[in-house]
C-alpha cells in the first residue's frame, strides 16, 4: 500500500490531535513497513531519505558489541540496548555491567540526567539526591560499550570518539544489518556517534535481528529485549506495553518521534514523526502494526488529551 503526499517532498499527516471533537494539531511523518518476505508493503511519505534513528539504533549497537566479544545475556543485555527509565533496578544492572569489567560509574561519559520515571525522580529529590550519569537513560549502553573496550584491550578513555575501534565496529555492523551505507553521521544526545539510516533500512535491520539464527549476536539482542521489555524501557513505558500485548514483537523507540519494530516472522517497520513530538509516535506505530496484521489493544492506539482533569480528546493516527 502506498500513501501519497499532497506535495512532492512533503510527508503526509500521520497523526492528529483532537480536542472536544475539534482537530487542533497535526503531525506529519513517514512510515515504512516490510512484509514477512522483506518486500516493502507500507510506504507513507519519504521512506528512502536518511534520518537519525536516535535510540532505535541501540539494538544494532548492542549486536555489534556482542560481535566484539561482550558476554551479556538476559536482563543485562536488554539493558545494553535500552533507553531505560532510571529506575533502581536499572541502575543496579548498570553497576553490574561496569563492575564485571572492573569499572565504575565514574568511567561513564554519558551526561548526567534525571530518571525518565517520574516516581523515581521524586524519591531521589526527597532524599536530596541530584541527577547523575548512571540514571541517564543511555547508561546501560555506555556501560556495555566500556565493557566491550575492556574485553578487546581498547582504551576506555575516548570510547565515544568516532574513530575509536569500538565505534568503527559499530558502524560496520549498523551498515551490514541495514543493508546500506551510512551517508550521514552525527552525535547523539548521550554523546555517542549516531548513524543515519533510511526508514526502510532501519526496518530491514530489525527484521534481521528477529530472523537471525538462535544464539547469534543479533538474535540474542532481540530475544533479551522481548523477554525483558521492562529492562529495555521501563515498568510503565509504551514499548513494554506493546511487547507484552503482541507476542513475539520487538519494539524500540527513539527521540524525535522515532520507533522501529519487528514481528517474529520478519514483518517489520519504522516510524518517524517530522516535528519530533513523541505524542504521535505510539499511535502511528500501532496503526502500522495493525496494517501489518497485529491485534493491538485500543488503549495503546491513542494518547489522551486532557481538559482540566477530564479526558476530552485524543492523539490518534490517520495513517
Amino acid at each position: 500500500m502506498t500513501i501519497f503526499t499532497e506535495h512532492e517532498g512533503v510527508n503526509p499527516v500521520v497523526a492528529q490531535v483532537v480536542r472536544s471533537g475539534f482537530a487542533e494539531s497535526w503531525h506529519r511523518g513517514a512510515v515504512a513497513g516490510l512484509g514477512a518476505d522483506g518486500t516493502q508493503v507500507i510506504s507513507a511519505g519519504q521512506t528512502d531519505v536518511p534520518f537519525f534513528p536516535r535510540s532505535a539504533n541501540k539494538p544494532l549497537q548492542a549486536a555489534a558489541m556482542l560481535r566484539g566479544g561482550l558476554e551479556l545475556d538476559g536482563e543485562l543485555l536488554a539493558l545494553a540496548a535500552a533507553s531505560h527509565s532510571g529506575e533502581d533496578f536499572h541502575v543496579d544492572g548498570v553497576r553490574k555491567i561496569l563492575s564485571g569489567a572492573g569499572l565504575s560509574e565514574d568511567d561513564l561519559r554519558c551526561p548526567a540526567g534525571w530518571p525518565l520515571d517520574i516516581d523515581t525522580a521524586r524519591r531521589m529529590i526527597l532524599r536530596g539526591e541530584d541527577e547523575s550519569r548512571i540514571r541517564m537513560n543511555c547508561s546501560g549502553k555506555h556501560a556495555a560499550m566500556l565493557a566491550t573496550c575492556v574485553l578487546n584491550g581498547w582504551p576506555t578513555a575516548g570510547y565515544l570518539a568516532p574513530d575509536h575501534p569500538l565505534q568503527l565496529a559499530i558502524r560496520r555492523t549498523v551498515e551490514e544489518l541495514a543493508g546500506q551505507q551510512v551517508s550521514v553521521a552525527g552525535i547523539d544526545g548521550c554523546g555517542a556517534p549516531l548513524f543515519a539510516l533510511t526508514l526502510a533500512g532501519l526496518a530491514r535491520a530489525f527484521r534481521t535481528l528477529v530472523l537471525s539464527a538462535a544464539r547469534t549476536p543479533e538474535r540474542r539482542v532481540a530475544d533479551a529485549m522481548r523477554r525483558y521489555p521492562e529492562w529495555t524501557s521501563g515498568t510503565d513505558r509504551d514499548e513494554r506495553k506493546l511487547m507484552d500485548a503482541v507476542p513475539g514483537l520487538l519494539v524500540k523507540a527513539g527521540a524525535e518521534g522515532v520507533a522501529a519494530f519487528a514481528f517474529a516472522d520478519g514483518r517489520s517497520g519504522a516510524v518517524k514523526i517530522d516535528d519530533g513530538m513523541a505524542r504521535g509516535r505510539t499511535p502511528v506505530t500501532v496503526a502500522a502494526l495493525r496494517l501489518l496484521g497485529a491485534v493491538v489493544p485500543d488503549e495503546l492506539a491513542t494518547v489522551p488529551v486532557m481538559g482540566g482533569e477530564a479526558d476530552v480528546g485524543a492523539v490518534r493516527a490517520v495513517l
